[in-house]
């Protein structure tokens, strides 16, 4: 069963405490390069502790073939956080995690923490390669944290938010 997937839905629009005060279509939101909406973000860690880091196809409107969070997308108008991370996951990686074993990290706010939204991290850990969807990302990685920041001081390019993301979460690991 395919996935209709609406590209200019709306999202919830929130204040500096996370908490819902109107909505706008997406691409009114980036158009006005608005940071008050919510994203989810996942990172897929196997038994070695690497990162399973994949590479965005070169259709995607932002960031093109940049390195990408192992699972991201928007909380759409009116969805939960946990909600968009379990739609996110099913769609991009066809991991269902209502069968799937997850954990929370941590929040993030533009204003704390310098990111592009507001956000609710994620952890899964397994050590096969997700059946990802092939509209999303062209190849994959599986990286340490320190091999990560190698290919990006060698020029890989990644998404804004992901070195913050992994330097937050993993940076124990960079030593």
């Amino acid at each position: 069963m395919a996935i209709i997937h609406n590209v200019d839905e709306y999202l919830d629009l929130v204040d500096e405490n996370d908490n819902i005060v109107g909505k706008e279509k997406r691409s009114i939101i980036y158009q006005n390069k608005q940071s008050n909406f919510r994203v989810i973000n996942a990172f897929i860690v196997n038994s070695r502790d690497e990162i399973w880091i994949p590479r965005r196809t070169v259709t995607k409107r932002v960031f093109p073939l940049c390195l990408d969070m192992s699972v991201g997308g928007h909380v759409e108008s009116g969805e939960t956080y946990e909600e968009a991370l379990h739609r996110e996951t099913l769609e991009e990686l066809n991991i269902d995690l209502k069968i799937t074993l997850y954990k929370f990290l941590g929040s993030l706010t533009p204003t704390k923490d310098d990111v592009s939204a507001f956000q609710r991290v994620y952890e899964i850990r397994m050590d096969k390669v997700p059946n990802y969807n092939r509209d999303d990302f062209v190849e994959y990685f599986w990286l340490t944290p320190k091999q990560l920041f190698e290919r990006i001081r060698s020029g890989d390019k990644t998404k804004n938010d992901l070195p913050k993301l992994v330097k937050i979460f993993y940076g124990s690991f960079l030593d």
